[in-house]
């Protein structure tokens, strides 16, 4: 299965074709709150979305993941977070200077504990495990920072990359964590991206999601989120990079970047 994804990114196979497997579900929440603090419920539920893919006609490889949704990186570094039943976490008020310069000595919190415990559980063999939503820096230090990130953009532009640096740090050091729970190289990847069926990357091990991007002009582009997504990827040899929204510039500049391997569009309708 690999092979045939390898030729592809090389130019040599036929489009890849992920076609959904029928018998399970496609996105289920329901009792999420109970399985979000137990890695063997997370992986149940998981496996329930990713068997029905095996052995089915598709090119797509049976994924699963903790899915813990957009906090699992703030909540790293300190940020409270509310389970709600039947929705994803939703990240909790942002913490204050002082407490965003303490999270650099911190010690990774429950999210990176259940994931290593998901990781630990066995699977069948032919399922991929793939690392959690690790967000992108600038999603991250908005959710650690809040509104006040967009202002210090302009008014205190110090600040924004302080908030930032400590962003990429987390980013970083969760996203080798669970690579290295996974067992897998750090310049490769296999992806899901929510679904039960994912895609195999032989040129780049991580994944980056930006939606708070598309907020920013072009000049703020440039400046705050760029350089980050090409420092987020290039210990790990490239990427893809997801983000939601239309937003013109931004799309053509990702296409520019060498590190950035493919593009998830959240709502390709608008291009």
């Amino acid at each position: 299965m690999r092979e045939a994804h390898r030729r592809f990114w090389a130019g040599e196979g036929r489009p890849l074709l992920l076609l959904p497997a029928s018998g399970g579900p496609q996105y289920d929440t329901e009792g999420y709150a109970a399985r979000f603090a137990d890695p063997d419920a997370m992986l149940q539920a998981e496996l329930d979305r990713a068997l029905p893919v095996l052995g089915w006609p598709t090119d797509g490889i049976p994924t699963v993941r903790p899915n813990l949704g957009v906090i699992f990186v703030p909540a790293m570094a300190g940020l409270s977070f509310e389970i709600r039943d039947g929705q994803m976490p939703w990240p909790g008020p942002p913490l204050s200077r002082e407490a965003i310069r303490a999270s650099r000595n911190n010690a990774p919190g429950q999210t990176l504990d259940l994931a290593l415990r998901f990781y630990a559980a066995p699977r069948p063999e032919g399922v991929a495990a793939y690392a959690p939503d690790t967000q992108g820096v600038f999603d991250i230090a908005m959710m650690l920072c809040g509104e006040p990130l967009l202002r210090a953009l302009g008014d205190d532009p110090e600040w924004a990359d302080e908030v930032l640096e400590i962003a990429l740090d987390w980013y970083l050091l969760a996203t080798r964590a669970v690579k290295e729970a996974i067992g897998e190289p750090m310049h490769e990847m296999v992806h899901g991206h929510g679904t039960p069926q994912g895609v195999f990357f032989p040129h780049g091990g991580a994944r980056v999601s930006e939606d708070s991007a598309t907020l920013l002009s072009p000049r703020m582009l440039d400046r705050f989120v760029l350089p980050y997504i090409e420092r987020s990827l290039g210990p790990f040899g490239g990427g893809f990079v997801h983000f939601c929204g239309r937003h013109k510039y931004l799309f053509e500049a990702l296409c520019r970047l060498p590190l950035v391997r493919a593009i998830d569009l959240g709502n390709s309708e608008m291009f």
